[in-house]
């Protein structure tokens, strides 16, 4: 799926703000599945929160990554995605050690490069839907840096410029990918 774009990092790094500048450029985005979930579970009462119940949660990220897959093939041009399934399964795995993240990531593949976002502390806040800490951000983004080169995947770590840049590095990289494999 080499019009699947996985922008990942660093939890308060900017992300959802980069998929809204791509979405005004026209792209297809998908949003964030943890937010989502934890979106509607605070609006219904529910326990499958990062800080409730994390496997429940995980194993929810993941079904809801796979479900954003099928629905996006409908979806022309690049699409990007704010996370994805890999992001769900490392987490997953990080939780219960279960090897759950080669055999869904390897039959289910985004472009072979996604775009991480780095700690960037200046900017990082809590929300409704992010209580957690940036050390705790940090220690995703480690991981997240290993589990993408791990799986066959070349991380591109995204300046820390403004929102603007940061489309037009991606879809400079992007282009100029597509026109190397011409």
């Amino acid at each position: 799926m080499e019009r699947f774009i996985v922008i990942s990092g660093c939890s308060g790094g900017g992300k959802s703000t980069l998929l809204a500048e791509l979405g005004r450029r026209g792209h297809s985005i998908v949003e964030e599945p943890g937010r989502r979930i934890v979106q509607q579970e605070l609006q219904e009462g529910g326990v499958a929160l990062p800080w409730n119940d994390a496997q429940a949660f995980a194993h929810r990220a993941i079904a809801m990554a796979l479900e954003d897959r099928v629905s996006a093939t409908a979806l022309h041009g690049w699409v990007f995605f704010d996370r994805g399934l890999v992001d769900a399964a490392a987490f997953l795995q990080h939780l219960t050690n279960e090897p759950v993240l080669a055999a869904l990531a390897q039959s289910h593949r985004y472009h072979r490069t996604v775009f991480l976002t780095p700690p960037w502390p200046e900017i990082y806040v809590n929300d409704p839907e992010r209580r957690h800490g940036i050390e705790a951000a940090e220690a995703e983004y480690s991981r997240l840096l290993e589990a993408y080169p791990a799986l066959g995947y070349k991380v591109s770590i995204l300046p820390v410029v403004s929102v603007s840049e940061r489309a037009d590095f991606i879809e400079r990289a992007l282009a100029e990918a597509s026109s190397s494999r011409a």
